[in-house]
């Protein structure tokens, strides 16, 4: 019997073997399997794939002109200006001109074009960003016409070992297509957003495929490409993808006209278990969401969840740890209801918790413009649609910084995103009108209070 023969009956066996849900997968049966293309793929794809360029104005700032004896001798005239520019790529998922990209391609750019697979360019309006899952939307200006399109897969049917097709435009060479696998699943300890729930391939993912189409062997998206784990800079055979549930999710909101992604609220904070607390609660291994806190009149509280309970399931989908579940939780649909399977005290117990967004009443949302420390930050009052997108503790009391423009002081000085800002000289700051009101007052030496990352600073600066 010839070589190819008994390799072809080889795999015959193999293929005869696999369990019953994996028939539809096989492997090739005959040479004539193995020269099949993907080029039928690559076609349908291939349209609805494009280019993304972001341009933004930064000023160049000589630090010299920060003194001010240097000021008043040279003078301080305007700054040169220098236009940076980025390259990624995004996804056509509306005929009427709505493009998928990540958000890191456009974030702070004045001004973007799209790049179709025809050579055409268009320019694009940001219509919704969400640094969450690092993904944005875009709208071609100006046209009237029909676009290809991708359709989007049930990314949680993909299986560990399915080929996938990457297409983008690496280092701006123009559109690229690469192959590989889903190498791994629900990958939660990447690190790059607060939805961390990642499809793994080993198709080649470089520097301007942000953005791009992960493909199925439908010719269906089943991902957006966001980042590489690299040593080099250059693809190392470990990509990541946001999951098309998830992308669904932003596109719905793009939708509706929101300007911010609507999620469902939990109302409660969770915690990892560790080795230690899992043997405190007789598991077998560490998994599960533990119920570190429960905000009172949040839907969590209202459906019954309680402190330290174990939360292992949503909907039927095991939760190993609270990565997952915050992914999970997520791409539910507003409106209805989520079964949680929890352990309290050993024993198994399910809750109903409705799906409704958290409110977002009395931010007062405020820029503040008087010269202090904080000049150029906005702060609003902590709400429960705030805590929320900022993963901040609703009981801590203060405001928080939501956003620093670029080259202001706050910025300049340190202040973040996400930042309580809980007294100045001694005076506590319970919402935004008491930090405004002592930011138009002169001091010598600030002294601040602020809470970051759960974590209490007292820092002193100059006035």
């Amino acid at each position: 019997m010839s070589a190819v023969r008994i390799f072809t009956a080889v795999l015959l066996s193999l293929a005869a073997s696999a369990p019953a849900t994996a028939q539809e997968r096989r492997l090739p049966a005959s040479q004539a399997e193995i020269k099949l293309s993907y080029a039928p793929i690559v076609q349908h794809a291939q349209p609805a794939v494009v280019n993304v360029y972001a341009a933004k104005v930064v000023q160049n700032r000589n630090p010299l002109l920060e003194d001010p004896i240097f000021r008043r001798f040279f003078g301080g005239g305007p700054q040169p200006e220098q236009i940076q520019r980025s390259l990624g790529s995004g996804v056509m998922v509306d005929p009427s001109g709505l493009v998928v990209t990540n958000n890191h391609v456009i974030d702070g750019a004045d001004q973007v074009k799209v790049a179709l697979a025809d050579k055409r360019e268009f320019e694009a309006e940001i219509v919704l960003k969400d640094s969450r899952t690092d993904l944005a939307v875009l709208r071609l200006k100006d046209t009237r016409e029909k676009f290809a399109t991708l359709e989007l897969a049930n990314s949680d049917e993909l299986l560990v070992g399915d080929l996938v097709l990457a297409l983008g435009n690496p280092f701006g060479v123009g559109q690229t297509v690469t192959h590989g696998i889903v190498s791994a699943l629900a990958r939660t300890q990447v690190g790059i957003t607060d939805y961390q729930f990642f499809i793994q391939t080993d198709a080649a993912i470089n520097p301007g495929n942000s953005g791009g189409a992960l493909v199925d062997m439908t010719g269906k998206l089943v991902g957006i490409n966001t980042a590489i784990f690299s040593r080099s800079g250059g693809s190392q055979g470990i990509g990541f993808a946001i999951p098309t549930n998830m992308v669904r999710v932003v596109i719905a909101s793009a939708k509706s006209g929101g300007k911010a992604v609507k999620r469902p609220w939990l109302g409660a904070r969770l915690q990892a278990v560790t080795p230690e607390i899992a043997e405190t609660l007789g598991l077998k291994r560490p998994s599960g969401a533990l119920v570190a806190s429960v905000t009172k009149g949040s839907p969590s509280d209202k459906a019954g969840l309680r402190l330290s309970d174990l939360i292992v399931g949503v909907d039927g989908f095991a939760i190993d740890d609270p990565n997952a579940f915050d992914y999970r939780f997520a791409t539910r649909p507003l409106g209805g209801t989520a079964q949680i399977d929890v352990q309290r005290g050993g024993k198994p117990l399910k809750l109903s918790i409705t799906l409704e967004t958290a409110p977002d009443t009395g931010r007062d949302e405020i820029v503040l413009t008087a010269r202090s420390p904080f000049q150029g930050a906005r702060i609003a009052n902590i709400s429960p649609a705030i805590a929320d997108d900022l993963r901040l503790d609703p009981s801590v009391e203060g405001v928080v910084v939501t956003d620093l423009a670029d080259g202001a002081t706050a910025a300049s000085v340190g202040f973040q995103k996400g930042d309580i800002i809980v007294a100045v000289n001694n005076k506590r700051i319970g919402k935004t009108s008491d930090l405004e009101r002592i930011t138009n007052e002169s001091f010598r030496l600030w002294r601040i209070t602020v809470v970051r990352g759960g974590q209490q600073i007292n820092v002193t600066l100059g006035g």
